[in-house]
């Protein structure tokens, strides 16, 4: 998750598809826990937890080995997607859905971000 800011903003197509999201985020891999702060399609910060009485808009939750799955350059089915996360109950999104579904695919790209170079986002 450290490299998240520096892999994001380094594809144009990626910070153009976020350009109106204002957002701070919670990610929490297993037990620890990654607040990220977009700001016109840019990461602005990651920084780790722990929080105490953090404020975000919403959260992305999910174990540590389900996002191992999901960062590899060709997850197994299931492991794709964040809505595939959801379907099969490996993720919990929580708080503010309206404007989780409003920037869907930017979300979804930006934590595809994470997978190796050259794998498909």
């Amino acid at each position: 998750m450290k490299d998240l800011a520096q892999f994001a903003n380094a594809d144009a197509a990626l910070v153009r598809r976020g350009r109106y999201l204002d957002t701070r985020f919670l990610v929490e891999v297993g037990d620890d826990g990654y607040l990220v702060s977009v700001r016109d399609g840019v990461v602005q910060s990651v920084v780790p937890g722990p929080f105490v009485m953090q404020d975000w808009d919403f959260a992305l939750r999910a174990a540590a080995d389900t996002w191992e799955k999901f960062w590899l350059a060709e997850p197994p089915p299931g492991y794709h997607d964040l809505i595939a996360l959801m379907r099969y109950k490996r993720l919990r999104v929580e708080g503010n859905m309206l404007i989780f579904m409003r920037n869907l695919f930017y979300i979804k790209g930006l934590m595809a971000s994470l997978r190796p170079a050259g794998a498909a986002k």
